[in-house]
């Protein structure tokens, strides 16, 4: 008779903590329910930020909105201070002074500390709906699109370079052509708003040409805009087509018990887990910068071990 296998020793309570608030486990409860419960309340207070605008809804209760807001302040708050309590946890950021305020000064831990404390100390209520920004920390989606900006970055930029040049040049063209004394078109700079919405075809009206050469610049510009502006978006579709492919593609050879994950599915899983730093495949099993194993992002505690 073969003795039972040992007991998981329990996971140290800061470590724990991290997982929930900063690591996607797959199959952890706990941490997919911390994350909608903040999703909810981040939503709920847009809400209110934007229903306290109107005075016939403010006025019914307004005792209602100081105490939310309130409230929201302390989770928010603690919710902050866990992060960076917990955060060396993270290889990445060792080191119990030192980590720490490297992780302080990273963009999302600043747009905190921006949204949720000043709001409330100064009285800067519209600066309240920027917490939607904060969406992105518990969207996986969401975080899988910045990825893919990342990615395309280049390509993007060259999209965008095309734009501007083209912006340019049909606004001057078009200065010469319609002349100083035409209202909308007396420099290039007051141009380029005409240049803006003909080439996004917005095409507001308030300026527009009347000659003749005019009219047929206009609609070439036109044409060209449709397609000029078209470029990002299908540069985005195609990146997110092709990291949402490989993201179900990993998924699945998780799903039908394969042994483990190669170097390169050990690296996108990382990616996949929100846990990857860096851009190079892994060797280890764990995550490319960080050192993290991978079967502590990725693997619950309660989860049973995998038959060989």
């Amino acid at each position: 008779m073969q003795p039972p296998p040992p007991a998981a020793s329990p996971m140290p309570l800061r470590r724990r903590v991290h997982f929930i608030l900063e690591v996607d486990r797959f199959g952890d409860r706990i941490s997919r329910l911390v994350d909608k419960a903040l999703v909810a309340l981040i939503v709920l207070n847009v809400l209110a930020a934007i229903l306290q605008t109107d005075a016939s809804i403010y006025e019914r209760a307004p005792r209602a909105f100081e105490l939310f807001e309130l409230a929201s302040m302390v989770i928010f708050g603690l919710e902050y201070g866990l992060r960076v309590w917990s955060c060396v946890e993270d290889h990445a950021f060792a080191g119990a002074l030192n980590g720490r305020l490297r992780f302080a000064v990273q963009p999302m831990m600043l747009l905190d500390l921006v949204v949720l404390v000043l709001p409330f100390y100064l009285d800067l209520r519209p600066l309240r709906i920027l917490r939607l920004l904060r969406l992105g920390r518990y969207s996986p989606r969401l975080r899988l699109f910045a990825r893919v900006i990342r990615d395309k970055r280049d390509e993007l930029f060259v999209g965008l370079f095309v734009a501007v040049v083209l912006l340019v040049a049909c606004s001057t063209a078009m200065y010469y052509v319609e002349g100083p004394e035409k209202p909308g078109f007396q420099s290039i700079p007051q141009t380029m708003w005409w240049g803006v919405a003909t080439l996004t075809t917005v095409g507001y009206g308030d300026v527009y040409p009347e000659t003749g050469l005019g009219k047929i610049l206009g609609a070439m510009v036109a044409l060209l805009g449709v397609g000029i502006f078209a470029l990002p978006a299908g540069i985005l579709a195609s990146g997110f087509s092709d990291a949402l492919s490989r993201e179900n593609a990993v998924r699945a050879d998780e799903m039908r018990g394969k042994s483990g994950p190669s170097a390169t599915q050990s690296a996108a899983l990382a990616a996949i887990a929100g846990h990857a730093h860096g851009t190079t495949a892994n060797t280890g099993g764990t995550c490319p910068t960080c050192g993290t194993s991978l079967s502590e992002i990725l693997i619950p505690p309660s989860a049973p071990p995998r038959d060989p």
